[in-house]
């Protein structure tokens, strides 16, 4: 296989609590390919922040070195997910005088910087500065400025934070097994990238991606991004509860979740049975299907209602009129679109990657929104130019090149 040229790829790392995805894509003349996926089980992350760093760089390791076997390349930089409860987002707004009466791309570089300057305390990073809109002269609404005539310019953004010793691991683990990192991304937006279409953003549409260990949110109102968080409550509960009420390893619990696991008792059939493996060499149990969809609904339903509370916090469920999309692996389950629409009284689907080619029928599933996105994400900042509007993120990258000269 002929290998294609290093600038052209672009690779997502999906570090998540149960399992680390990394998809390695190829920028076309027609967008983005993907033509490498490697997955290996993650064991040193707990509700998407890394606990042991030995056991996450194994895991890394074991993805990307199945991902580059398959796309036939050597993978050195990735763009890689950040997630987990340390997650705040808030809203700034920065105004600058415009210097030569039109609007340049240094003013619009002063105008984001203005809007930066919120106290953060010493331990939080900001991660991302994301313009929402920006005014000239108290017109608003603008979405790019750049060449507009005027004196003043305003802008408001969505500034997210993450604690800095959460973002040196993940970095510290890429560079154990040699990969340097281009971005840290929020693993909500880069979810949003892969599954939300242009025409939900401008309604308003809330984005559930629940994972293992994290249900990460993100609602976009008039295109732009104005709320994220991310909630310490996923799929992982789940297994845990089946454990229990079933009385099987975690394992097997985890197996009959993604096999027999329904977030609707409605849907179940009273004549349907599982078999349940016994802890300690006892033999198997039969039981019924239903008695499974008692434990998972509970837990569902209260997810759910967590994220419900969420919207609510935010201020912004009245702006929801394309209601909410969900993604990530739990949102497999039967009936989960449903009972979501049911808890939060708004519609609901369920959110696939979109918008890419080459291994499509792979990729194609809610379990990898966030590496496709993150790959999109990428492709998206390489087109800007990092030197671009987006160079508002790159303090986090010079201050963490500082940290690893005094690391190593």
């Amino acid at each position: 296989m002929a290998k294609a040229k290093r600038d052209e790829l672009i690779v997502g790392l999906d570090i998540g609590t149960t399992k680390i995805a990394c998809i390695v894509g190829e920028t076309t003349e027609d967008g983005i390919d993907i033509i490498g996926i490697g997955t290996a089980p993650s064991r040193g992350l707990r509700k998407g922040v890394v606990v042991n760093i030995d056991s996450t760089v194994q895991s890394i390791e074991k993805a990307v070195e199945e991902a580059s076997h398959m796309a036939g390349c050597q993978v050195t930089s990735v763009h890689a997910g950040i997630a987990g409860g340390h997650i705040k987002g808030l809203n700034s707004h920065g105004t600058v005088a415009v210097k030569d009466k039109e609007v340049r791309e240094g003013d619009i570089a002063r105008v984001l910087e203005s809007a930066k300057a919120v106290a953060i305390p010493m331990d939080r990073e900001i991660i991302h500065v994301l313009p929402q809109e920006y005014i000239v002269d108290e017109q608003d609404g603008i979405r790019e400025p750049l060449g507009m005539a005027g004196v003043r310019l305003e802008a408001k953004v969505h500034i997210v934070t993450a604690s800095v010793t959460s973002a040196q691991n993940i970095v510290k683990c890429c560079n154990r097994v040699g990969l340097q990192v281009a971005d840290i991304v929020l693993e909500p937006l880069a979810s949003a990238e892969a599954v939300l279409h242009d025409d939900e953003k401008e309604l308003g549409v809330a984005l559930v991606d629940i994972g293992g260990g994290t249900t990460d949110i993100a609602i976009f109102s008039d295109g732009a991004i104005v709320h994220t968080s991310v909630l310490p409550i996923g799929g992982n509960h789940l297994t845990n509860d089946i454990a229990v009420g079933l009385r099987t390893p975690l394992d097997a619990a985890e197996k009959i979740k993604q096999k027999h696991g329904c977030a609707l008792i409605s849907l179940v059939d009273a004549e349907e049975t599982i078999e349940a493996p016994s802890v300690g060499g006892r033999p198997a149990r039969v039981l019924s299907r239903q008695i499974l969809a008692e434990i998972v609904m509970p837990r569902m339903e209260e997810i759910f209602d967590h994220v419900r509370k969420e919207l609510e916090k935010s201020g912004f469920e009245d702006l929801l009129a394309s209601g909410v999309v969900l993604t990530g692996g739990t949102t497999l389950l039967e009936g989960t679109a449903e009972l979501a629409e049911e808890v939060l009284g708004l519609p609901a689907r369920r959110g696939a990657p979109k918008s890419i080619g080459g291994l499509v029928d792979v990729v194609k599933s809610p379990v990898y929104a966030t590496g496709v996105g993150l790959v999109l994400h990428g492709a998206q900042k390489e087109r800007m130019g990092i030197s671009g509007l987006r160079g508002q993120d790159k303090g986090v990258f010079s201050r963490m090149k500082s940290w690893f000269k005094e690391a190593f």
